[in-house]
């Protein structure tokens, strides 16, 4: 199977841009990431997956970490973390309920360890949402391998009263 087609195609599907933080010995350090979901409401559970390669992998093993969802006007923090340190970005650590945080983040989820699971070249860490919160704003994106912007939908364009992407709704629900 070609590996970069494959990539390409994968890059089709839109996703929001996140810093994984975690404290470690020497002090706290991030991972971007774009493969972060929510997973359950009860327990509270989200997903984030990180390459075995990935500097900062083996740091989140056993360790409480949080997820910093970043706004559009943070795509240096984001390419900081992704190690392009040239353009250091703009960001402040601040301590959270279990693991450190960024200052500011769209929004932020602040997690315990829960389960880990091998995925081919990746792990999927699963933590326990123990802390959250958000803010106003337009969203840092990423497709087809670059970064854009995600506005809020307006009034108008919210047609469901409910997530269409959870259960109990159907859309094959006999009539």
């Amino acid at each position: 199977m070609d590996a970069i087609a494959l990539r390409s195609a994968l890059g089709r599907f839109g996703s929001g841009v996140t810093i994984v933080s975690i404290e470690a010995d020497d002090g706290p350090h991030g991972l971007t990431v774009n493969a972060f979901t929510s997973v359950s409401l009860q327990p509270p559970l989200v997903l984030v997956s990180i390459n075995q390669r990935a500097r900062g992998h083996s740091l989140l093993a056993g360790h409480p970490f949080t997820v910093n969802v970043l706004g559009a006007e943070q795509e240096s923090v984001a390419r900081h973390f992704a190690g392009h340190r040239h353009g250091a970005g703009d960001f402040t650590w601040i301590n959270g309920a279990v693991a450190p945080r960024l200052l500011d983040p769209l929004a932020f989820f602040e997690c315990t360890p829960w389960r880990t699971y091998e995925g081919g070249d990746h792990s999927l860490y699963v933590g326990e949402v123990v802390n959250f919160g958000h803010r106003d704003g337009r969203a840092l994106g990423f497709y087809a391998g670059g970064f854009t912007e995600l506005a809020e939908p307006g009034p108008g364009e919210r047609p469901f009263p409910y997530d269409v992407f959870e259960l109990p709704y159907d859309a094959y629900e006999q009539t």
